[in-house]
């Protein structure tokens, strides 16, 4: 009963505000960070913890959910559709490729795509069209990439350099010094962006890719972005001020 109890409040948490759209993994995470009260000590000291309970155990705890979790996504995750016609017209100005497709899945269902005028794609959808990448060096352009902590990370930015062919490749994290500063919980040595609490991940991304790095009052145009705006200034710590 009392997992049950937390896994409702992690779903709350997950979705807040403004009915933010996450993945079974995020949800996870959720339910980790409520069940281990280290996560939610200051910044300093920098730690990340352990997750308290195994995925196993979750996925049971959630086949017993009555009914349909609200916020979680569930269709089937299929590769990227290929970016309309006429984008390949003029100058792109940024195109994110996250290592995992159920963290590009959540980024498009919560509409970071339209906002950030940013093509979202997973690592598993390379090589992009190459008029992509055209668009974005006649754009002056990047190409930024969102990653786990871990062995994978270094691979994930080397499939995108060798597809961006020259035109400037920008890793986002997560770092290790990030996971720490936000104390998060972590299964075995990787820590994952999944464990980012989705409302701060969409803020922080947003923020990146359109390097924005000070704190505005009106960020945007899509109503449940501008809600994220009242959640406070969410970001990356700078790892130069840890």
């Amino acid at each position: 009963m009392m997992l049950e109890k937390a896994l409702g409040r992690a779903v709350r948490r997950a979705g807040a505000p403004g009915g933010i759209l996450f993945t079974e993994r995020q949800l996870y995470f959720e339910l980790c960070r409520g069940l281990q009260p280290l996560t939610r000590v200051p910044r300093r000291p920098r730690f990340t913890v352990p997750a308290p309970i195994g995925y196993a155990r979750f996925e049971r705890l959630l086949g017993r959910w009555n009914g349909e979790v609200p916020g979680l996504l569930t269709a089937p995750r299929r590769p990227a559709p290929a970016p309309s016609p006429e984008v390949f017209g003029y100058g792109l100005p940024r195109v994110l490729v996250c290592q995992h497709r159920d963290i590009a899945d959540m980024l498009l269902a919560n509409g970071l795509h339209m906002e950030s005028v940013c093509p979202v794609f997973a690592v598993d959808d390379l090589p992009l069209d190459p008029r992509l990448r055209a668009a974005v060096e006649a754009a002056a352009g990047r190409v930024y990439v969102l990653h786990d902590t871990g062995p994978a990370e270094a691979a994930t930015v080397d499939a995108v350099t060798a597809w961006a062919d020259g035109v400037p490749v920008v890793p986002l994290g997560l770092r290790p010094v990030h996971a720490r500063a936000l104390h998060l919980p972590r299964v075995g040595a990787t820590a994952e962006v999944a464990a980012v609490n989705p409302a701060r991940l969409l803020r922080t991304v947003h923020r990146l890719v359109r390097e924005q790095y000070r704190p505005r009052r009106s960020l945007t145009r899509l109503p449940r972005l501008r809600s994220l705006a009242a959640t406070g200034y969410l970001s990356w710590p700078d790892p130069g001020a840890l």
